[in-house]
């Protein structure tokens, strides 16, 4: 079992839910990664999705677009992604998530990359744009050196769809709030209550929701109805907000803090 089977295994015996955070990884700058990794998990984070930058980011919204700008000027490539998750697992024992799309990892090599994350630390991997129903080869690479793969259902996602992603996921499945790309938005969406029953009907996994959420508020919302919420362009916004600033870590692990603090009684 990876670190992230155990922490939804350990969230659950503690009746607790989780925080996962993303950044982009190498911004603003490769060496930086490690230390705001370790901010987010002094706030509470209890798992890090590391997004890897990409040039044609179809699902990611403006900030974190700027973000992968921003690492791939400092030199960021999937390989450093890699070298950095290395750096971070010489620290901390977090559950760690590679977040990228599919033309890297085919560039790189299927199994290439299964057999490097794992010896690097990562605990599974999210193809944003892999189409499940084509994903066996790399659930196979992937599965073949322990890692989880982790697979988006949205509102819009079929009830076949649903079922080929209770099927293939492993770890937990990642629940979209909307349709459209990343970014924070003011409330939450109405398709947030029918997808968990649907995709609760599907499977037992614990079931993660992200895009959109960025205030304490809405963490509590969903506290009662999923096992994790996932929270992204808030934080890579803070990043890019603070970029210069000595203060950055400190000010995001004040945020991830004021987050967690949405769970309540659920932390």
């Amino acid at each position: 079992m990876t670190r992230i089977g155990k922490l939804f295994e350990n969230l659950k015996r503690d009746g607790r839910k989780g925080l996962i955070a993303y950044l982009t990884a190498g911004d603003p700058s490769p060496a930086r990664t490690p230390e705001l990794v370790e901010a987010l998990v002094r706030g509470g984070a209890d798992l890090v999705e590391l997004g890897v930058p990409f040039s044609d980011p179809i699902a990611d919204g403006p900030v974190i677009q700027r973000a992968g700008e921003r690492a791939l000027k400092a030199g960021t490539t999937l390989h450093k992604v890699l070298e950095i998750a290395g750096e971070i697992r010489k620290r901390s024992e977090v559950p760690l998530l590679l977040f990228t799309y599919l033309n890297p990892v085919v560039r790189y090599g299927l199994d290439r990359l299964a057999k490097d994350a794992a010896e690097c630390g990562i605990d599974g991997c999210l193809l944003t744009d892999a189409s499940v129903e084509e994903a066996h080869e790399y659930v196979g690479a992937m599965h073949k050196h322990g890692l989880d793969t982790v697979f988006l259902a949205a509102p819009t996602s079929t009830e076949r769809r649903l079922k080929l992603v209770a099927q293939y996921s492993t770890g937990f499945v990642y629940l979209v709030s909307r349709t459209g790309v990343t970014g924070e938005q003011a409330s939450l969406s109405a398709a947030v209550v029918p997808l968990v029953r649907a995709m609760r009907a599907v499977t037992d996994l614990p079931l993660a929701i992200g895009f959109g959420i960025s205030r304490p508020e809405h963490v509590a919302e969903l506290a009662t109805q999923v096992d994790a919420v996932v929270v992204g362009s808030a934080l890579v916004r803070l990043i890019e907000k603070h970029l210069d600033s000595p203060n950055l870590a400190q000010e995001l692990e004040a945020f991830v803090r004021q987050l967690k603090g949405g769970f309540g009684a659920h932390a």
